[in-house]
């Protein structure tokens, strides 16, 4: 089996009046499928925080070092890609399928751009299986009951995280939301979580007027925090080396690797 279903064709309904995360991402990384808005608005922000493009291209570079890590290092063969954003080249299952073609992939996103482009994360080797559910982090069980359609929850599994905790404001339902993702996940699985910083000393001070920006002109709202409400999120998690650090950095193939105020971290559950 190659494919799980397919998203309802014409389901789709994008606003192209307002910019949106995913499409604005996408322009920043240099991919093609955002719309004049979307564009207006990232250079604005670029101007104001030009760091950004370092961070979604770090952003993305992370998740390929820790898929082929938990992959090839730890053996992990179930990914749960939330808010997987949209289809570029590298996706979870091309770099997981490379490794151990017979893995099993499930990408969540509620943005309705990235639900139109579905059918390009739909296709799998032949020995694994890809899927993609219409749905929201914020109802974690809703994700996790979709998802065992296709994923095995008693055996390890992969939960990516990345750019995503950062849509939810309240850091209390932040928390509940990793918590509720961990518990129904055995021993032996993963976090792997980035999240944008404010903190200084990683270049982060230039975030607060850029989100203040995004979130009067586009959608959705978004925040960052600090390294230790980030730490939090890791409680209770056995952390791979070399810990939280700035996403560009973890294990980079270069020392030198300048960080951008994009903390990353892939811990296990023990």
């Amino acid at each position: 089996m190659s494919e799980g279903h397919s998203p309802a064709a014409g389901s789709a309904r994008p606003d192209t009046t307002v910019a949106h995360n995913a499409r604005v991402w996408n322009h920043w990384i240099g991919g093609t499928d955002h719309y004049p808005v979307d564009r207006r608005v990232g250079e604005r922000i670029a101007g104001m925080f030009p760091v950004i493009r370092a961070v979604a291209r770090a952003d993305r570079e992370f998740l390929g070092r820790a898929v082929r890590f938990l992959a090839a290092g730890r053996g992990i063969r179930q990914f749960l890609d939330l808010g997987s954003g949209l289809p570029t080249a590298e996706n979870t299952h091309q770099i997981a399928q490379r490794i151990a073609p017979a893995s099993r992939i499930v990408y969540a996103d509620n943005d309705p751009t990235v639900l139109a482009h579905a059918r390009s994360l739909l296709t799998s080797s032949p020995e694994g299986v890809t899927d993609y559910l219409d749905a929201d982090v914020r109802d974690p069980d809703d994700v996790l009951r979709r998802a065992a359609a296709t994923l095995d929850l008693s055996r390890p599994v992969a939960v990516l995280l990345l750019g995503v905790l950062n849509f939810v404001p309240d850091t209390g339902a932040a928390r509940e939301i990793v918590r509720r993702l961990l518990a129904a996940v055995p021993a032996g699985s993963h976090l792997v979580l980035t999240h944008p910083t404010y903190d200084a000393d990683v270049g982060g001070a230039g975030n607060v007027a850029a989100m203040e920006f995004w979130n009067a002109h586009a959608a959705p709202p978004i925040t960052a925090r600090g390294r230790a409400e980030i730490a939090a999120f890791l409680d209770g998690l056995e952390l791979v080396e070399p810990g939280l650090v700035p996403c560009s950095q973890w294990r980079a193939e270069s020392a030198s690797t300048a960080p951008v105020p994009q903390f990353g971290a892939v811990a296990g559950k023990p």
